[in-house]
């Protein structure tokens, strides 16, 4: 026992002027993906680098000073400081791709809002996928140079740190995160105060701290309530990612969209196009609304229309649940003061959420009503999103809805492990690295890795599985130590986990648990996995590794399975339940495995990335052709899951993916593997692994992801901003009221034929085609007659060839008359349809308003 009260005092080491911008490096989050960057700071001391978790800024003030000093003397050490100085500052000090970003204009500015963000694991501000998303988006971004800040929250505790117990049970650990390590840095006023700005909340104001980051050339503002100023409990807002109860959600909500739009005017940026990227930062657009209407003196439905026009909203839920929903007479509480600084009804207010009729506040719907661009995040994700979103636009085919989408790509730098990088660069040279966004370009020139010697391209991936098990040994052990477990029980878990020995298949699961993702699918016929692992000389790993939310029961008991399963007998070394699952460990997972198997029950994976981060580092893919791999597999790039109908129940469609899981293991893959020639590896399997690179690398990249936002939201929404805006706003004020006049006149609209239709002509001829609209005091210029002409298919919708717009002809008492000569450029059985709907120059979208009446 010790006597007396021990102190902590951190003594920080000085930074020898030949090193000064060490800290410079540490306080860009460029390091998160550059690998030199983070190895130069390793090289100083690695076992505190692995210590502080790859954080630069911590260790910078932990290492001891004579290793600096030793380092400053080292004249290779200051070699390899001065490479990578030189490296970013080249990147630092590129001008802006002025061809790749066209759509916008030199005052642009794209402002980019998120709950998580995720670049690295020294910065655990994210969760999952969304927050790695959000992460790449940003470092894309700076890589094209484009005009933009992201906002956030800064918590003090990120997502948990995972343990799995001697029983299989998960243990979430939350751990507190000191700033002062984090590459953070107060927000400045002009005369170089701290930033804060100030929300309302019921019976009180919270005050709200603004840090900085940099990500390259990308400004990221996050938000902090951990203020002495503030109560308890409102200091607690930003204390834990998705953390607390309901209350806390909605002011975590309210905190991210009000008090985001309010530090960016605090800094004096002007966003011309923002971008919510998930739900959760949907109260934006309530007070850019409120803002617009005191700045300009607008109506509500004029302040809404500019900044729709204005505003990208990315879904990235494939089911209802999944989105935000509060009770209306919560939402009541917090916004009734804002209704009246609105001008709005507690009805109308509750409205732009789909409130009402029993439902509750929608973050989503509400987000959908103050954007008029939308996404889902792959092609099945988009017309998932536009069935499930479908009362959004009530009289539209779900096919035709303003819900467009964009496929998830992933950021090539941060996972495209360094053995690649420099394998690239030797034999592609370093044109691989700028990543054209020429589609013929990127084809023909990738194609190239088809020409690297295929003894050198097994060389590489074997280079990064014998690092990968050498990371998974090392987390295995030491699970395996701190619950007791025997030496014995250890050697035959880990008997085909051999670095020295990277010669046994190994496939891959890695990624959050969710029971929608089928972790256990596996599982489901327990005597065909048996006879499949049985044969000793063709032996197969799999490596299973994820955190389930700690409120998420069923997902925690997947873990629970897995790891009883691993340790049967008969699968003892076959199966490896790792934990501590963080971005470090992802990173050796995707480059490191010969597989990666992804199983969600269709079509619940709006878009899934660690198989991209897989695919672009040679592991080939096994997976459900749902999200993007539906996109991505071409019949030769890897092995496809063929979904089962959505119409079988949950257990005869889980054995039907199952027993095709089964087959192809059992029948291609490890057959392949094993297939070997005299250099001990299969050229069958090479060929392969190149295939996935060639094809799904540059078409996966989040640089060809961002550009599709630019190309096909940021440059219109900046477009529109600056036609709304003309006449001080009065096109935005215009159209809201001609909206408000359809939206009242529209349930009075019909349609009706003047004429039996005529059911066969020759090809070359034409058949007089009349309806009588009755447009209950609209203008024939607010509509448009539409006829849609094409074929029936199989699934009993038509394949639409045609679209061709009806005139008006003539008045007859209250109703306008229509006419088109019918003139079919095909021959056959054709089916042609008749439509009505609002039309106006100035919409965004010519479906936006969700009306349409069908003959």
């Amino acid at each position: 026992m010790h006597p007396g009260t021990p102190f902590v005092i951190e003594v920080n080491p000085h930074i020898p002027q030949r090193l000064s911008r060490l800290t410079e490096l540490a306080d860009n989050l460029w390091y998160s993906w550059d690998q030199p960057t983070r190895t130069l700071f390793a090289r100083l001391h690695s076992g505190l680098w692995d210590k502080v978790k790859h954080n630069p800024k911590a260790f910078l003030k932990r290492v001891d000073e004579e290793r600096l000093n030793a380092a400053a003397d080292d004249h290779i050490f200051r070699s390899n400081y001065n490479r990578v100085l030189s490296a970013f500052d080249t990147y630092m000090r590129e001008p802006q791709c002025l061809d790749m970003s066209l759509d916008l204009k030199p005052d642009d500015l794209i402002a980019y809002f998120c709950a998580e963000f995720g670049f690295h694991e020294s910065f655990p501000v994210y969760s999952g996928g969304l927050g790695i998303l959000a992460g790449d988006h940003c470092k894309s971004a700076s890589d094209l140079r484009l005009p933009f800040v992201a906002v956030g929250l800064l918590y003090r505790q990120g997502y948990f740190s995972q343990h799995i117990d001697s029983d299989g049970h998960q243990i979430a650990t939350y751990t507190d995160s000191d700033f002062e390590d984090l590459p953070v840095n107060p927000a400045l006023t002009e005369d170089g105060r701290e930033l804060h700005v100030t929300i309302e909340l019921p019976g009180r104001n919270v005050e709200v701290k603004v840090w900085e980051a940099q990500v390259g050339h990308v400004r990221l503002c996050l938000l902090d309530t951990d203020l002495p100023g503030n109560w308890s409990e409102d200091r607690n807002i930003t204390h834990r990612l998705y953390g607390g109860d309901l209350h806390t959600r909605i002011q975590q909500e309210i905190v991210l969209g009000i008090g985001g739009a309010r530090a960016l005017e605090q800094l004096g940026l002007k966003p011309t196009v923002y971008h919510i990227n998930e739900g959760h930062a949907a109260f934006l657009v309530v007070e850019r609304i409120r803002r617009k209407m005191k700045a300009a003196g607008l109506s509500f439905h004029a302040a809404l229309e500019i900044v729709a026009a204005s505003t990208v909203f990315t879904t990235h839920t494939p089911v209802p649940a999944g989105h935000d929903h509060f009770a209306e007479d919560m939402i009541w509480d917090y916004f009734r003061e804002t209704c009246n600084d609105l001008g709005l009804q507690r009805e109308e207010f509750l409205k732009l959420g789909g409130a009402g009729y029993g439902q509750e506040f929608n973050m989503t719907k509400l987000a959908l009503s103050g954007s008029r661009f939308h996404n889902g995040v792959s092609r099945i994700h988009g017309q998932v999103s536009s069935r499930i979103l479908s009362d959004m636009w009530p009289q539209v085919l779900p096919e035709e809805s303003p819900m467009d989408y964009i496929t998830n790509g992933v950021h090539v730098s941060t996972f495209l492990a360094q053995e690649w990088q420099d394998l690239f660069d030797s034999q592609l040279g370093y044109e691989w690295r700028r990543l054209r966004m020429d589609a013929d370009f990127d084809n023909a020139f990738w194609e190239k890795v088809a020409d690297i010697p295929d003894h050198l391209f097994w060389a590489a991936h074997q280079t990064l599985k014998a690092k990968m098990l050498s990371s998974v040994r090392d987390v295995v052990t030491n699970q395996h130590m701190r619950i007791f477990g025997s030496v014995a029980r250890l050697e035959r878990m880990l008997k085909f986990t051999n670095p020295l020995d990277p010669n046994v298949l190994t496939i891959g699961f890695a990624r959050r648990f969710a029971t929608y993702k089928r972790a256990t699918l596996l599982f489901e016929n327990m005597d065909w996995l048996r006879s499949t692992l049985k044969n000793d000389d063709r032996p197969v790993l799999f490596i299973f590794a994820g955190k389930a939310h700690p409120d998420d029961k069923p997902a925690q008991e997947l873990i629970r399975r897995i790891y009883d399963i691993s340790r049967w007998p008969e699968f003892e070394g076959n199966l490896l339940m790792v934990e501590g699952y963080n971005l470090s460990l992802a990173r050796r997972l995707v480059a490191g495995c010969d597989v990666w198997l992804n199983n969600p029950i269709y079509p619940m994976e709006a878009s899934g990335t660690s198989g991209i981060k897989a695919a672009m580092n040679g592991v080939i893919n096994l997976s459900v052709t749902d999200g993007w791999w539906d996109e991505g597999y071409d019949g030769s790039n890897g092995w496809a899951i063929k979904p089962a109908p959505e119409y079988f129940d949950d257990t005869r469609r889980d054995q039907e993916d199952s027993r095709d899981l089964y087959e192809v293991l059992q029948d291609q893959v490890i057959p392949m593997y094993y297939r070997r020639n005299e250099l001990g590896f299969s050229n069958e399997w090479v060929r392969m692994a190149k295939l996935s690179i060639i094809t799904l690398l540059p078409s996966f990249s989040s640089t060809r992801m961002v550009m599709e936002y630019v190309n096909k939201f940021y440059g219109p929404a900046s477009r529109q901003w600056r036609r709304y805006s003309a006449g001080i706003f009065s096109v935005a004020q215009n159209l809201a009221d001609w909206k408000a006049k359809v939206r009242q006149a529209w349930s009075g609209v019909r349609i009706r034929r003047l004429s039996d239709p005529q059911r066969r002509i020759l090809f070359g001829e034409s058949a007089p085609l009349k309806i009588s609209a009755d447009l209950n005091g609209l203008a024939p210029e607010d509509v448009k007659v539409e006829v849609l002409l094409g074929r029936a298919s199989k699934n009993g919708r038509d394949k639409k060839l045609q679209t061709m717009c009806m005139k008006p002809l003539e008045r007859i008492g209250q109703e306008w008359v229509f006419h088109l000569e019918l003139n079919p450029e095909m021959c056959g059985k054709l089916l042609y349809r008749v439509r009505i709907y609002p039309y106006n120059q100035y919409l965004t979208h010519p479906f936006e308003t969700g009306l349409m009446v069908w003959l």
